[in-house]
């Protein structure tokens, strides 16, 4: 298959792809997250019981962790704009459907294809990012990335449940449909088709992922198994939570705050660490620790008893999230070739998505025999315990100088 290659990006123009990049995922990830707290309300009306519920949203993390590795590697070989569209295209047609649904099991039909759309998308606009960016701006180029994906993960499940509470189910899936054909038609005509030559030909990565050279690369599998750690905890957060905090005597209202305020610190603080990245010696050091404060965090929930204490958690969550993964990005498209970096992101929200998956199958058993406060704190623990694996694998790796 021909490979296009193009000569180094000049700073306009670098500066130009970036924000349609960042365009795209932040408008993306608005549309598909306008959906998220409404469908499980429109399976309810539907006369979806809670394990039902459940399963709905479980195809849709299946699939993007099933299907973002894949995905991510078939980017590197057809070309990142191909599909970017067609993940956008599979996402406007979850919506239609999502319109003309009547029953339960449809609705966990179109999520197992909502979860294909995403993970084609996910993937494929992160190494797109990597692949636009200079060397000295990595970090830099994953904190805008990021920020932008949280405030679409942040703004659309806002609006959603505002314009479902006022126009109704159906009309907020028409809504959708509509701003993403919109983002279809943007995609289409200003995100440039190209690869860049980093001054060396392909190399044999045609076949990585069956290769060796996978399984040998020390730095990417332990950039993979910190974040399936972190996320295993992030999945704690994300599901047990409002468990818990209702457990305390929060309601409804102030679970919706505490998750806002999670929300908003972790988008607000992925550009200024960005830089921060691009700027220190040592990416390793700077994800390594965020990771443990991440970690520390996240056991800190099982001790806390008020609102107070939980906006303070919720804050502190956002923020080493914002320290742990935005450098983490950088480092990930530093352990591959240019060619190879739809793979390494694929893996890489396979692990975001698996590790969430994990969390919230098995510890729900185990809340029920040690507690919320020791389940917290061996979450805390495991992400510790990953943190160590990545910081050794990571051991003596220093980026390839382009």
């Amino acid at each position: 298959m021909k490979i296009l290659f193009r000569k180094p990006l000049t700073s306009a123009s670098y500066g130009t792809l970036l924000f349609i990049c960042c365009g795209l995922a932040f408008a993306s990830y608005f549309a598909s997250y306008m959906r998220i707290p409404v469908v499980p309300l429109f399976a309810a009306s539907l006369g979806a019981t809670t394990i039902q519920v459940g399963l709905i949203n479980s195809a849709f993390l299946l699939m993007m962790a099933l299907l973002s590795l894949p995905l991510g590697l078939l980017s590197d070989r057809v070309g990142r704009k191909l599909l970017v569209t067609w993940g956008l295209l599979i996402s406007l047609v979850t919506s239609l459907l999502l319109y003309f649904s009547q029953t339960p099991g449809q609705l966990m039909g179109i999520y197992l294809l909502f979860g294909i759309g995403l993970a084609a998308v996910g993937p494929t606009l992160m190494s797109y990012v990597a692949d636009i960016s200079p060397a000295s701006h990595l970090g830099r180029s994953y904190g805008w990335y990021t920020t932008a994906i949280y405030s679409g993960m942040s703004l659309g499940p806002a609006v959603g449940g505002f314009l479902a509470q006022g126009w109704g189910f159906r009309p907020l899936f028409l809504m959708a449909a509509a701003f993403t054909a919109l983002i279809v038609w943007l995609a289409f005509f200003f995100l440039p088709n190209m690869r860049i030559d980093q001054g060396r030909k392909p190399l044999k990565s045609t076949n990585f992922l069956s290769s060796k050279d996978l399984w040998h690369n020390r730095p990417l599998l332990g950039c993979w198994l910190v974040t399936l750690g972190g996320c295993f905890g992030q999945g704690m957060f994300v599901t047990f939570f409002p468990l818990y905090a209702d457990f305390r005597g929060l309601n409804v209202g102030q679970i919706g705050v505490v998750f806002a305020v999670q929300a908003v610190v972790n988008a607000l603080s992925r550009f200024p660490i960005g830089g921060l990245s691009d700027r220190v010696g040592n990416r390793r050091n700077l994800a390594a620790l965020g990771f443990i404060a991440f970690g520390g965090a996240i056991a800190a929930l099982g001790i806390a008893r008020s609102m107070v204490h939980f906006v303070l958690v919720a804050m502190a969550l956002g923020a080493t999230m914002g320290l742990a993964f935005t450098p983490l990005g950088a480092l990930i498209a530093e352990t591959v070739p240019p060619e190879s970096r739809g793979l390494a992101m694929g893996g890489y929200n396979t692990c975001i998505y698996l590790g969430m998956m994990l969390s919230s199958a098995f510890m729900g058993g185990v809340l029920g025999i040690i507690g919320f406060a020791p389940a917290f704190l061996l979450s805390g623990l495991l992400t510790f315990l990953t943190t160590a694996f990545f910081y050794v694998l990571l051991k003596g790796f220093s980026p390839a100088k382009s």
